[in-house]
């Protein structure tokens, strides 16, 4: 409830916009984004009319209200951090070149560095999908993201080729990423220029993987370097391999699994080093054709701990990361648009904004779910970035976030 005596700031932006703003600052509070920004020493030294904090919601805002021009993305953010701090509203708002000066001035480090002091798993035990056997179920994959075609963004990032030797129409950001399947939250991500290998930007993303996760990887992911990497971690792995992958039986398991063994093709020939792994293989036949043969390997070796059923069952919930991937591309970004940002600095504080803004709608959508006893994944997405964008009908429709 507003104070006694406030009154609300002259402004035309609709209170329903005024309010989604308060989606951003319930799950990046402002008083962690001041702290965020002068960890990364990018605190203003002298007063501006635009200040580092607004900034920061801005560039999150972005992607919240991707269809809105600076100005009225602006407008929106201003209004809703007024309202919820009961200030007023400043008289003139900035300019969309000083707006860009104030993107600059903070830079991408402290939307990174918001994301990574916020974002930690949702989902709880009994969340459907969110385990299996007491093991948190996340999976690794990568995509990318189209970028303004500027002299800067093209020399930094890099573009794919296309056919007969010409180049894609614009460059592109590649983005590694881990999310959790219950929840489809991206909790760990990179952002590098696309010219790096998915492989390549992956490297980190692995050395963060924490025991008591189960990690689903595609066949591209595989490399004996990477799987040795992603298993000191402590983390279970499951991932899949190619056909061609030599896995000898060295022991028959009662679930049709077996134990078998892989070396660094490049460095053990004659494979002198082995780790020992156990494989699955299967088909899929959903009565009108029969894909597979799926190899996995996991570093799961005893099958009473979790049967092949159920890991090949599992591995099938890798895909919640391209659905993840598909919200932000596709309904959050907007189909087939390409990010505005002009310069690799400012691309990245846009993605990391990106990265922010999803965090936040699907921290929102799980407290619903939640309390509502449903599957985070029967919660509309598109319906949920509607709410987030317009308006929260009631006060308290949504519980605080207790993350």
């Amino acid at each position: 409830m507003p104070r006694s005596g406030w009154r609300k700031p002259v402004s035309d932006v609709r209170l329903s916009d005024a309010v989604s703003v308060g989606v951003l600052t319930r799950v990046f509070p402002p008083v962690l984004v001041d702290e965020v920004i002068a960890e990364c020493g990018r605190t203003e030294q002298r007063r501006r009319s635009l200040s580092a904090r607004a900034v920061a919601y801005f560039a999150i805002g972005m992607a919240l209200h991707s269809d809105g021009s600076y100005e009225d993305v602006l407008a929106v953010v201003t209004d809703g951090l007024a309202w919820a701090a009961r200030e007023d509203q400043p008289e003139r708002l900035a300019s969309k070149a000083a707006i860009s000066h104030a993107r600059s001035r903070l830079g991408a480090a402290p939307l990174e560095a918001l994301f990574r002091r916020v974002v930690s798993p949702l989902s709880l035990p009994g969340t459907p999908g969110g385990f299996l056997a007491g093991r948190r179920l996340v999976a690794i994959d990568g995509t990318c993201l189209d970028v303004a075609d500027a002299p800067g963004n093209d020399e930094h990032f890099g573009r794919p080729g296309v056919m007969k030797g010409e180049r894609a129409a614009f460059p592109q950001a590649r983005v590694v990423a881990v999310a959790e399947c219950g929840s489809h939250a991206v909790i760990d991500a990179v952002v590098d220029p696309y010219t790096v290998s998915e492989n390549a930007a992956s490297g980190e993303l692995l050395d963060r993987l924490e025991s008591g996760m189960l990690c689903l990887a595609d066949r591209g992911f595989y490399s004996h370097a990477a799987w040795t990497r992603a298993a000191a971690t402590g983390a279970d792995l499951c991932w899949r391999v190619q056909s061609r992958l030599k896995l000898p039986v060295l022991e028959a398991l009662s679930d049709g699994s077996w134990i078998s063994a892989v070396c660094d093709s490049k460095t053990d020939k004659k494979r002198e080093h082995p780790t020992r792994v156990r494989v699955i293989e299967y088909t899929i036949n959903d009565g009108r054709a029969e894909a597979g043969p799926y190899r996995l390997i996991t570093t799961i070796l005893d099958p009473e701990d979790v049967p092949a059923a159920e890991l090949a069952a599992a591995y099938a919930q890798r895909w919640e990361i391209e659905t993840a991937f598909d919200e932000l591309k596709t309904h959050q970004r907007g189909p087939r648009k390409v990010l505005r940002s002009g310069t690799p600095e400012l691309v990245r504080q846009e993605i990391w904004g990106h990265l922010c803004c999803h965090y936040a709608i699907r921290s929102l959508m799980f407290d619903a779910a939640t309390v509502s006893g449903h599957d985070p994944d029967r919660v509309s997405f598109v319906t949920a970035l509607r709410i987030s964008r317009r308006s929260i009908a009631q006060q308290g429709a949504f519980p605080p976030s207790a993350h």
